[in-house]
């Protein structure tokens, strides 16, 4: 009798485990549909904040996204590409160090990688670019 309850219990238990097993995949599932990791919306260049804020606005423009405000004091820049809302944060790090980060007003990552490429990739060719007046 004892080893038809032991059989019992270990068969409700191993069907109990199975089913916990199944429900944390699910909700991962769904939370793991974000395609840009936040990681992967900074970036450190070694240039004082004032010139990578004007390289971003300009790779902005250049990128043809819709600039929506522009604030010089705090470093910031928030612009419309593929009809959503960005943030664009410049800060210094040290005195010749400066980050940029671009993340969605919306919270959401799941957008198009090119948004970022296409505007670290344009900081990247006009770093070292000198002005000629």
């Amino acid at each position: 009798m004892k080893k038809i309850i032991l059989s019992i219990l270990l068969l409700t238990c191993g069907f109990v485990y199975a089913e916990e097993g199944v429900k944390p995949a699910v909700v991962q599932s769904a939370v793991v549909s974000q395609n840009i990791m936040y990681e992967n919306c900074t970036k450190i260049y070694g240039v004082n904040q004032e010139k990578l804020f004007y390289l971003a606005l300009a790779a902005i423009s250049a990128n043809k996204f819709n600039i929506d405000e522009i604030q010089t004091a705090n470093g910031y820049i928030i612009f419309t590409a593929n009809r959503n809302k960005y943030l664009l944060t410049v800060a210094r790090v040290d005195n010749a160090n400066s980050i940029i980060k671009i993340t969605p007003c919306n919270n959401i990552y799941n957008f198009p990688a090119g948004i970022l490429t296409n505007t670290f990739k344009y900081i990247d060719l006009n770093l070292n670019v000198e002005i000629k007046s």
